[in-house]
């Protein structure tokens, strides 16, 4: 069982919104109206933890350590959203999020195969990672700026923690964890083939509610994260290079074997589902 160290682990690093953010820092001269805005935006997007939470405990009941994890990863995803709300009250009150607005991204996801999600929410969180890190350097205002710092080291723990369930997944279930951790792993490093992000709250999870069934698609500016990230921020190619060598890294540590690639990533994929007798279908969508 995971949870019990996973526990220690992250509880020995965890940070105080009260006494670890130097609210004393403000600078309301370094903060722009569209930064601002921004801010609002995720705060939003992180409450939807709240329903992928939902989800992961449905889909891993048969899976006691997992599902007590999602009791710390639920805790810190939803301070997250807390920090960013509890600066927009502090400094901008008029921006902070309704409940109307934070309960319209609570919606179920359709149930789907729980390795392949876990492996989702793994390359979700080091694309986070390296988003927040980004959008630090972007902002101007000193306790904004700390404020993403501090978030983007919690998705890096949370990536790594994900990245233990998974090894443990090799041992208990071989070929079908490879087959479902390569298959995912290829789509989420082939981000630049795409025409959106890729990141779990910008995939379609609910069929019957299609299109409006990505958390991105009900925020109140359905079309603020491409322009977050191209417009703003300017998460470009070097920044996105970053993601996906890092998943690369990952998952050569994870199958003892180097994938400089993700063609190379693709071709092992193959080699399992080739193992597995089954039928090989290409990696094409996010949806």
């Amino acid at each position: 069982m995971l949870y019990p160290e996973l526990f220690r682990s992250l509880e020995s690093v965890r940070w105080n919104m009260e006494t670890d953010i130097n609210w004393d820092q403000f600078d309301a001269s370094l903060l722009s109206e569209e930064q601002a805005k921004t801010i609002k935006m995720n705060a939003i997007t992180e409450w939807s933890a709240l329903p992928a939470t939902e989800m992961f405990l449905r889909d891993n009941k048969h899976d006691s350590d997992f599902s007590a994890f999602m009791s710390i990863w639920f805790f810190e995803e939803q301070k997250h959203s807390l920090v960013l709300m509890e600066y927009l009250r502090r400094f901008r009150p008029d921006l902070l999020p309704t409940e109307e607005e934070l309960h319209a991204v609570r919606f179920e996801f359709d149930p789907a195969p729980p390795l392949e999600t876990l492996m989702l929410h793994f390359c979700g969180e080091i694309r986070l990672n390296h988003w927040y890190r980004c959008a630090s350097d972007w902002h101007t205002e000193p306790v904004i700026k700390q404020i993403y710092k501090i978030i983007s080291h919690d998705e890096a723990r949370h990536g790594g923690a994900y990245l233990r369930y998974m090894k443990k997944a090799l041992v208990e279930a071989g070929d079908g964890a490879r087959a479902a951790f390569s298959k995912i792993g290829v789509l989420m490093a082939s981000a630049r083939r795409t025409q959106k992000p890729l990141h779990p709250t910008n995939l379609h999870v609910n069929k019957d509610l299609f299109p409006n069934d990505t958390v991105q698609s009900r925020l109140p500016d359905p079309d603020w994260l491409e322009n977050w990230l191209d417009g703003q921020i300017q998460f470009d190619a070097d920044w996105e290079k970053k993601v996906v060598d890092r998943i690369l890294h990952n998952m050569s540590l994870l199958f003892e074997r180097t994938f400089e690639s993700v063609q190379d990533l693709n071709r092992y994929r193959k080699e399992v589902m080739a193992r597995l007798g089954a039928t090989d279908t290409p990696v094409t969508s996010a949806a």
